[in-house]
């Protein structure tokens, strides 16, 4: 990519790792023991087998649980996979598409999904999915914290935990691998680039996710952080909980005040979206040259486009494709291998308008 950009990782090979990597041997007696009982019980009942099909149900509401669930049938690997609403961003969207794709029965995979912007709602799915037995329960966490006491349920059971898109607050003991963004180096490479625009003052809206989740933790602690040490004014902060019109709301409520302001730090592209709809409204310049920078995350491709049209200055990736990287520790789990990349961090850059090629949005747009 031509222009400015800062790597959050090094560009890795497909078997080197990122992070430190722990032994998994407990895991895989666990898992191993959970396959072999469940062999035994299947010669015990075989003249009396019975095969009960599931139902399928799709959640389109954020804050709503659903599961969708198959009969598991032949040697399919049973996984049950917990995310955010896919209604939530293009993000999000673009990382449900990426699950689906992969977790098919054509790809050896009897998946079943739920889906909730609440962390409670998103545990007691996990809590149904370990009683149904699958064999991996994948996680997007929609809070860091309250996981403890359902994943140790599931090491109980011989479930193998894998985390996806975000870290949650629990001991790497509890989960077999994390494949997952490092918010906080998105939220550090952002500000850092906004600091080096070297602005006379910085008035600064900030508009942040779902509180809690580690998107939002990231991106807001490391602009809390430069702008205590640089003394930069936060002129309102508050959450849009990653929504469009609720950012638009924040804006406008700035602009009707009278206050001042020259930066909008918004923590996901709808966000930053609804922020310009606020200015485009009060008639307020906006981009490169103009009188507020406009600044977002995820790399949508249309967010992108704004960014080469100049509309916007700034906007730091979120790599939503984790799927392969999963199916390959599943499949390492399988064949009883130890897990050497406990912790994969996806790579992801920064994006200035003034650098950006239609190349960079056709490639890293999702």
């Amino acid at each position: 990519m031509n222009g400015w950009y800062s790597e959050l990782t090094k560009e890795k090979g497909p078997n080197e790792t990122n992070k430190t990597i722990q032994n998994n041997v407990t895991w895989e007696e666990k898992f191993m023991k959970k396959k072999i009982l469940s062999i035994l019980m299947a010669s015990m009942m075989v003249f009396g087998l019975v095969a009960c099909g599931g139902n399928t149900a799709k959640t389109d509401g954020a804050g709503d649980t659903s599961a969708s669930s198959s009969s598991s049938s032949g040697d399919l690997i049973k996984v049950g996979i917990i995310n955010n609403d896919p209604n939530e961003s293009g993000y999000r969207t673009a990382n449900d598409k990426d699950m689906k794709a992969m977790f098919t029965k054509e790809n050896g995979y009897d998946a079943s999904f739920a889906y909730s912007l609440k962390n409670d709602e998103q545990i007691t799915a996990a809590q149904k999915f370990i009683q149904d037995g699958v064999d991996y329960l994948l996680l997007s966490a929609a809070d860091t914290s309250g996981w403890d006491s359902v994943l140790k349920d599931a090491q109980d059971a011989g479930t193998q935990v894998i985390l996806f898109d975000r870290v949650i607050d629990a001991d790497e003991s509890l989960y077999a691998a994390s494949i997952v963004s490092d918010m906080d180096k998105e939220g550090q490479t952002a500000c850092d680039w906004l600091k080096a625009q070297n602005l006379d003052e910085y008035n600064i809206i900030h508009i942040q996710g779902v509180m809690g989740s580690a998107a939002q933790k990231g991106r807001s602690g490391a602009l809390t952080d430069m702008a205590a040490s640089e003394g930069w004014n936060i002129v309102n902060e508050q959450t849009a909980e990653w929504n469009a019109e609720k950012a638009q709301q924040i804006v406008q409520s700035v602009i009707d005040s009278g206050e001042k302001f020259n930066v909008i730090y918004a923590e996901n592209d709808d966000m930053a979206k609804g922020a310009v709809a606020a200015l485009d409204k009060a008639n307020i310049s906006h981009g490169v040259g103009k009188d507020v920078i406009v600044m977002g995350f995820d790399c949508n491709q249309w967010a992108l486009q704004e960014l080469l049209d100049q509309n916007w200055n700034y906007d730091g990736q979120c790599n939503p494709f984790q799927a392969s990287y999963i199916a390959d520790v599943i499949q390492k789990l399988q064949n009883g291998e130890d897990i050497t990349e406990k912790t994969i961090i996806m790579d992801e850059k920064g994006f200035d308008a003034t650098t950006i090629t239609a190349d960079d949005v056709s490639t890293y747009g999702i």
